[in-house]
């Protein structure tokens, strides 16, 4: 892959120099999963960092025999980061919506990477900061209503990752119980506001290209920071 290519696509990166770039991508490898495939095994975090090159991809929290959604992830994101950083174990995976494509660098190389540029040291720290709030956010949102609660998680998920188009803003298809979880709001209660969101046209889903499309932004993000 070619530097100005992976730039484009991971605008974190934008400060880091040609050199240093040209060094990461000769130790890094292209790897290709199919839809529902472990891309990320629990027991194998902290061995590399993971970039998006394209499809969707969810971060599950696993207890005993259950799964739940902790985050939902698209190109030009990356993973692995925060268990090479702190070097700690993870009772997480991460699973393929879609079929997907990532770019992954060996842990240690990873770290030679940050030590070669001060200037991303500093970028990743931004990224830290703006996960930490996002967080807080996710936080704050539990004293919301359902429609609230789903809406920013939708809204996040098309400002993040979405394709504008005349039509409005596509994003996958994301199956009603990880919205559920993202949003913290039960099953159904999600399935009644996806419903309503959809007669009131603020969102459309066609199942057969498992395409969401935010219709109505401005609605969308009217209902996304009531108060």
């Amino acid at each position: 892959m070619q530097t100005d290519t992976f730039k484009s696509i991971f605008p974190l990166f934008e400060a880091a120099s040609h050199e240093t770039l040209e060094w990461l991508l000769a130790e890094s490898a292209e790897r290709d999963y199919p839809a529902g495939r472990a891309v990320l095994m629990e027991d194998a975090w902290g061995n590399a960092v993971y970039f998006i090159l394209s499809g969707w991809v969810k971060v599950r929290f696993l207890r005993n025999q259950e799964a739940t959604t902790l985050a939902v992830l698209g190109n030009g994101d990356f993973f692995g980061e925060m268990a090479i950083l702190d070097e700690s174990p993870r009772s997480t995976d991460v699973i393929a919506f879609t079929p997907v494509r990532v770019l992954s660098v060996p842990a240690q190389k990873f770290l030679e990477f940050l030590f070669k540029d001060p200037q991303i040291h500093h970028r990743m720290l931004q990224l830290m900061v703006r996960r930490l709030r996002k967080a807080n956010q996710r936080t704050q949102l539990r004293q919301q209503v359902p429609a609230v609660r789903i809406a920013s998680v939708l809204l996040g998920l098309a400002n993040t990752y979405g394709n504008k188009n005349e039509a409005g803003i596509n994003i996958f298809n994301i199956p009603v119980a990880d919205i559920a979880d993202l949003s913290e709001v039960s099953p159904e209660d999600t399935a009644k506001v996806l419903d309503k969101l959809k007669e009131k046209n603020w969102v459309d889903i066609n199942t057969k290209h498992q395409v969401m499309t935010i219709t109505n932004e401005k609605q969308m993000s009217q209902l996304a920071t009531f108060r």
